[in-house]
């Protein structure tokens, strides 16, 4: 049984930056592609990116060159800096591990609200 925990969220000035992190158990971290989606007050959840077991990164266009996911495999954690926040990156984000197995696991959300 994998569990992620997600860190990081809070209250930020719009233009404003921070740094969500999800640390996963057991030992299969390093050959899973992580993601972080996020979900909005009555919005669906969508991706926000992702990274795979090699690096390869790919963003959702409304985040691309302000977000960017890394990966640290000794830590068992992904990372996702985040900057120049806007008022609609307010959602709660979430990391999903996608397992060689095809399995996916899901973390309990952090809240990240943009606001001034």
């Amino acid at each position: 049984q994998v569990q992620l925990v997600e860190s990081g969220g809070g209250l930020v000035q719009p233009g404003g930056s921070l740094r969500l992190s999800c640390t996963a158990s057991g030992s299969i971290f390093s050959g899973s592609t992580m993601r972080w989606y996020r979900q909005g007050s009555g919005n669906e959840r969508e991706l926000v990116a992702g990274i795979t077991t090699s690096g390869r990164t790919n963003y959702a266009d409304t985040v691309k060159g302000r977000f960017t996911i890394t990966r640290d495999n000794a830590l068992n954690s992904v990372f996702l800096q985040m900057d120049n926040l806007k008022v609609e990156d307010t959602a709660v984000y979430y990391c999903k591990l996608v397992a060689p197995s095809s399995y996916v696991y899901w973390g309990q959300g952090t809240q990240v609200t943009v606001s001034s």
